[in-house]
């Protein structure tokens, strides 16, 4: 069965060898994403504020890498399967950003605390962190905690501020949890296109916050980290000072759904497009319609569809046609492309379309320079 190393490992380093991958191809610009994780690298020093990017995003010890060399204090990861793949590779200051509940993944944290430089967790339920505590016991190890604050959405995280407290009291009676802080990441309003109405949600929502934080520090817990935001809030939590460290991860790529967004205010995209598939034309029979071979396999569907940014007309139309295939839609683009023709998409949303394959072929112009895998791919449990 053939895979990535054996389609194009003899390709690496040969000029102008992208045009003779196999498509659909998992595309990544070395020099885009470096200059994306500068960028913001500069941008929270700048504010004196901690970096910790969520590689929920990109799945990746040789990306993790890069960010961790351009200063971040560590990693995000949503799931303990991540955390493991990523502390696998070498890489410290984790922290896990969903609770871990289940009893034989907690099983498996107390195990990584035990090994995992500078693991951290989020907990919201007293059940849960006896549960963790007592793993933790038995492996010998402790962990640094964080408080998960529920933003309004009712998915994960305390209700309250005096849920808040409680919890805090319930992990300050337990031996090996050390609470060090809260997290709140407002995930709704990451996406919210217009900037004006998502600053003035965030402003709404960072008054809660402030109101949780105050109940704790009077409690007598002080919240030394304060942990969340992301690529769409970036600038707007930076402004209002309130996180010490940013978990934003969508900026090393920059997806359709981050590109419909004014980020900065001025309409300014701070952040390159890093992030493609590569695919081919496989059927020109229509003048207005042709097919190329990148489907449901090869792109999410959940943050709508594919832009062609090169290789097909700019009013050119992306629809689904199934699992292996799409069309591209514009008056006489059948008479303009051919079968073999390749196409450059931007991926609707990187995430999950990054977890449908297994490595990054990372290219510089038209030669592909090295191929990464994506390390945590399917590690959902």
């Amino acid at each position: 069965m053939s895979d990535d190393l054996t389609l194009h490992a003899h390709l690496v380093g040969r000029q102008g060898s992208r045009a003779d991958l196999n498509t659909p191809v998992l595309i990544l610009d070395r020099a885009a994403l470096d200059r994306n994780i500068a960028a913001l690298a500069a941008l929270a020093a700048a504010h004196g504020v901690g970096l910790r990017p969520h590689a929920k995003t990109h799945k990746s010890v040789d990306i993790a890498k890069r960010q961790l060399g351009a200063g971040a204090l560590g990693v995000c990861c949503a799931k303990i399967g991540e955390a493991e793949a990523l502390a696998g590779g070498g890489i410290k200051g984790i922290l896990i950003t969903s609770p871990v509940a289940a009893p034989r993944a907690i099983e498996r944290l107390a195990s990584l605390a035990a090994r995992a430089d500078g693991l951290m967790a989020v907990v919201d339920h007293p059940l849960v962190a006896a549960r963790i505590d007592a793993a933790l016991a038995t492996e010998g190890a402790a962990l640094d905690v964080l408080i998960d604050i529920d933003p309004g959405i009712a998915r994960t995280g305390v209700a309250s501020p005096e849920a808040a407290v409680a919890l805090a009291r319930v992990i300050a009676d337990l031996p090996t949890l050390r609470l060090r802080g809260v997290q709140y990441y407002c995930g709704s309003q990451q996406h919210i296109e217009d900037y004006a109405e998502r600053r003035a949600a965030i402003v709404e929502r960072t008054g809660y916050l402030r109101t949780v934080i105050a109940a704790l520090a009077e409690a007598g817990f002080a919240s030394d980290i304060v942990s969340g935001s992301g690529t769409g809030t970036h600038r707007i939590d930076l402004e209002l000072g309130v996180f010490t460290e940013l978990q934003a991860g969508s900026y090393v790529f920059m997806d359709k759904q981050y590109l419909d967004c004014d980020l900065t205010g001025d309409g300014e995209i701070p952040f390159e497009t890093a992030l493609g598939v590569d695919a081919r034309v496989v059927s020109a029979n229509h003048a207005a319609l042709v097919t190329i071979d990148a489907g449901f396999k090869a792109l999410s569907t959940d943050g709508g569809v594919a832009v062609v940014r090169q290789g097909a007309p700019e009013d050119a139309r992306f629809a689904f046609m199934g699992d292996e295939h799409a069309a591209l839609v514009a008056p006489g683009i059948g008479e303009r492309l051919a079968p073999g023709d390749p196409v450059t998409l931007t991926v609707p949303h990187c995430d999950p379309t990054i977890n449908l394959y297994d490595h990054y072929h990372v290219v510089e112009g038209d030669t592909l320079v090295a191929i990464w895998p994506v390390s945590a791919r399917g590690r959902g449990r």
